[in-house]
């Protein structure tokens, strides 16, 4: 197959149809309100609202309480695209954020803005891989 042939098909319906479009956004938020890092049903509701403004379909979603040292919130919430992960350390005023997609219409970076801006640490750090099959 020429290399005009190969950009034709991956341009057509059908091409984009046989490759996974992965987008994965994940990053570090430091310094964030301990208030906000130890409420597990405003950071559940929070990524849920992130699941909606990325235009992913869920599957479900669940949250968890540690307490103790090093303890905070996971949320969890697995869609038909893949999945979003929030991990909090009250201790350290801290927390991770990890969206990832494998669906063309999914948009993981307003998903992982619309968190951040909810969570405002005073800095983050924000990484984007592209796991795409081709």
């Amino acid at each position: 197959m020429s290399e005009q042939e190969v950009l034709q098909k991956n341009n057509s319906p059908e091409g984009k149809e046989d490759r996974i479009i992965g987008k994965h956004v994940f990053g570090n938020l430091y310094d964030i309100d301990a208030e906000r890092l130890n409420d597990k049903e405003f950071l559940e509701k929070l990524v849920l609202e992130a699941v909606n403004i990325a235009h992913m379909k869920l599957v479900e979603i669940k949250a968890w309480s540690f307490g103790g040292k090093k303890g905070g919130v996971s949320v969890i919430a697995l869609v038909e695209e893949s999945h979003i992960a929030l991990h909090t350390w009250n201790e350290y005023n801290y927390a991770t954020l990890d969206v990832y997609t494998c669906g063309e219409d999914s948009d993981p970076q307003s998903a992982f803005a619309h968190i951040v801006n909810a969570l405002n640490p005073k800095r983050y750090q924000m990484f984007y891989a592209d796991r795409s099959s081709q």
